[in-house]
Formats: C-alpha cells, structure tokens, sequence
C-alpha cells in the first residue's frame, strides 16, 4: 500500500500495536492509545457499511508515533480505491490525525486531500469515537474533491521544463530531500508502470508518489503533506502552475 519505514522502524500488525503502552497522562494532556484510534476508525467504517480491503501501520520512535493506511470499498474510479490516513503519538508531537487519499490500483501509490480532519491535540476532554464520527462524516467531502483534482490531472499535460521546475519546487519546500530530484525525474521519464507514460500531471504525481515508497513513516508524511500543497489536492490552488 505504499507506507515505508525507515531503519529504526518498523511495520507492525495490530497484534503489535495493542502492546504499545500508552504513557500516564497529565492534569492538562491524555495519550490516546494507538489501537483506540485504529479500532475508532475501523468500527465508524464498519458501521457504515464499508469493508476494510487491507491496512497497513508503522511504528517509530520506539511505538511514539503511529502511522497507517486503511484502504476502503468506496472510488469513484476503477482505477484508485478510497483510503483513510491515520496518525497519532505518544510524544506530543501529532495530534490524532486522520485524512482522505486514494490507493492507486496499479502501483499502490498513495495520494492525501486536505490536512488532517482531526486537529485537536491530546487533552483529557477528548472522545476518539465522537472525533472518529464527525472526522468521518467530513471525509466524504474531501475524497470527492480529491478524485475531482485527480480526475484533471490525467488530462493536463506537462512539458519538460514544467517538470524540472517542479520536482526542484517540491525540494525546496522539502517535500522531497534533495537527492531524489533525479529519481523523480528518472521515474517520470520512464514510469515502471505504462499506465504513467503519458507526460501529464497525474504521471508527475505518481513520479513523486513512486519514489516515496522508500521514505520513513514520518518522512513519507511530510512528502504526502507537501505533494497535497503542490499539486492542489486540497481543492486550493496549485503551488505549481497557474489555474
């Protein structure tokens, strides 16, 4: 499904992650536990009546923080499914996090809407489930407006020095380091997968998308992050061309 994980890191299955301690809280913070908001969300999914196709999690920071990806039953395209990002922490530095994407079928590429729906951070006031639910709710919003900005980057062509310029904007706000500039453009150039060999926008983000496969759950965020800005995922303008 396209999350990675760095070297001192590791995936993990739900069994894992169950044993994870949550560290005590204080007068002013509550630690969520990472399955209490994966088992949130799976129960709020379930409850609607979708199906789980797969899931994939990683821990780093020795358990701190929690990424995943549950891909969903739900496209508005035979060629991607809905997916559901997920991330939490121990250490105070995420809040409870989840975001729209789609899983590219082909190639399991990953691509994220706007930020993440949940925004409140780790107080002893906070639901999950209740979060879960609205977070949830709003989803539907963001997964058609994603597909509506992926549906016009297929039709968009780019040419070549479009791309160069784009690939070295996606460094400069460091959505990529800058050692994989030629990666990138070495993927856009020459796709592994066919269905990206047309020069069109879409094949630039999953040039992009491609070469994050190998990048830390943490790392692979923040590239997702900047890609969602770039490319105008989140129904805002485009960092890279003009509307």
């Amino acid at each position: 499904m396209g999350l990675m994980i760095e070297s001192n890191a590791r995936f993990v299955g739900r069994e894992e992650i169950a044993q994870v301690p949550t560290p005590i809280g204080t007068a002013s913070w509550k630690p969520v536990p990472h399955m209490e908001v994966i088992d949130a969300v799976g129960d709020v999914v379930n409850s609607r009546g979708w199906q789980i196709l797969d899931e994939q999690y990683g821990l780093a920071r020795d358990g701190q923080k929690l990424f995943g990806v549950m891909r969903i039953n739900r496209s508005s395209s035979p060629e991607w499914s809905r997916c559901i990002g997920i991330r939490n922490s121990h250490d105070r530095s995420l809040s409870v996090g989840l975001t729209a994407g789609i899983t590219v079928l082909v190639c399991s590429n990953n691509a994220f809407g706007g930020s993440m729906v949940i925004k409140r951070r780790h107080t002893r006031q906070i639901r999950v489930r209740d979060l879960v639910i609205d977070a949830v709710d709003s989803l539907e919003e963001e997964f058609l407006t994603l597909e509506t900005v992926a549906e016009g980057l297929k039709i968009d062509e780019v040419g070549d020095d479009e791309v160069r310029a784009s690939i070295v904007k996606a460094a400069e706000i460091q959505a990529i380091p800058s050692c994989d500039i030629l990666n990138v453009w070495k993927e856009f150039k020459e796709p592994r997968h066919e269905e990206f060999a047309e020069p069109t926008r879409w094949s630039l983000l999953n040039a992009f998308t491609e070469t994050a496969k190998k990048y830390s759950p943490a790392r692979a965020d923040l590239c997702y992050r900047g890609l969602t800005r770039l490319f105008g995922l989140d129904g805002k303008p485009s960092f890279l061309w003009k509307q």
